[in-house]
């Protein structure tokens, strides 16, 4: 006679009673209660500060919106102090998109592979001394950086912008005239330097996090170490990377005197990113704030409303793909 055996898995561990009498309590002991007020009236802070700022943006901006002479989004100039005021931000978007996506293109990388070398490549005394150089570049003020870009930066460009032009001035994007490296090309070059330290630090401690059993693992299976950081410790830290990413990107769209003092402005658009001219919010805000009448200073606090929603719509499009990556996120592996 058949004696079939049926197979249950076993019962899933109850939590201790310690954790489930705490649970069903909630916050009841005064320092829980005194902490759980805290932190909620810090969320709701922000929330309110956040908004504050938004109404009083765009209170400012529609009071000279309605008398501006020009298409806000498409006019390629900026006499807010005229009448009737005659401005618009094409040229500030342009730039600052532009600068800021050359800065990401070279600093990323650059970042990544720094962070995946002090982690994972460098000897500790080599990966500490390295990690201390790049602490030490993030606490430099940006006017440092405007002069050193300036003074030393620009001369030293012409050789790279003559090489770019040899080669790949045929493309319209790289074709230069031989006037002054004072160009969106260089700000972006500057950017990419200043928000390198930012991207490398945070990119850093999210490798150094990635799970040494499935590194070990791996090494076991017989992968390289080149394998293990493509298939264990990139993917455990690509949302770090993205978030170090966007901190830096934030940096750079709103960098003021760094690019002030670097930069020729000029409210024209070229083709060329080796032409001088172009501008950006921030650049803009502080050159003519100064000098700005009441309604100037209203047009340009509509132009800091724009860079308020580019913000934004950066930092949620980032929360997005985390989001949609959160399975290889940290707190999932």
């Amino acid at each position: 006679m058949d004696i079939s055996t049926k197979t249950t898995a076993p019962p899933a561990p109850a939590d201790p009673p310690a954790l489930q009498t705490r649970a069903s309590r909630g916050a009841t002991r005064p320092g829980d209660r005194i902490f759980l007020g805290l932190s909620r009236g810090s969320g709701i802070l922000l929330l309110v500060i956040m908004a504050a700022i938004a109404a009083f943006l765009t209170y400012r901006a529609s009071m000279v919106l309605s008398k501006n002479d020009g298409n806000f989004l498409t006019t390629f100039e900026w006499s807010a102090n005229a009448t009737p005021p005659v401005f618009g931000i094409a040229v500030l978007a342009f730039g600052t998109i532009v600068s800021s996506v050359i800065a990401m293109a070279i600093a990323v990388p650059v970042a990544v592979g720094i962070a995946l070398f002090i982690t994972h490549y460098a000897p500790k005394k080599l990966g500490g001394t390295i990690a201390y150089v790049v602490d030490l570049l993030a606490a430099v003020p940006s006017i440092v950086y405007g002069l050193w870009g300036a003074l030393f930066l620009v001369p030293h460009l012409t050789g790279l912008y003559s090489w770019l032009d040899d080669y790949f001035g045929w493309t319209g994007i790289f074709e230069w005239q031989g006037g002054a490296p004072r160009t969106l090309l260089a700000v972006g070059i500057l950017l990419a330097i200043m928000i390198l330290p930012i991207i490398t630090n945070v990119s850093r401690e999210v490798f150094r996090q990635a799970p040494l059993m499935h590194q070990e693992a791996a090494l076991a299976l017989g992968a390289t170490r080149w394998e293990v950081i493509r298939m264990s410790v990139i993917p455990f830290g690509r949302s770090g990377v993205i978030s170090a990413s966007m901190l830096g990107l934030g940096r750079a769209l709103g960098e003021t005197m760094a690019v002030a003092t670097v930069l020729s402005p000029s409210f024209e658009i070229n083709a060329s990113l080796l032409d001088p001219g172009g501008g950006t919010f921030a650049q803009n805000i502080a050159a003519k704030f100064s000098e700005a009448t009441e309604q100037g200073r209203d047009a340009l606090i509509a132009s800091g409303l724009v860079l308020f929603i580019i913000t934004l719509v950066v930092n949620g499009a980032a929360r997005a793909i985390i989001a949609r990556r959160k399975e290889y996120s940290g707190a999932n592996a």
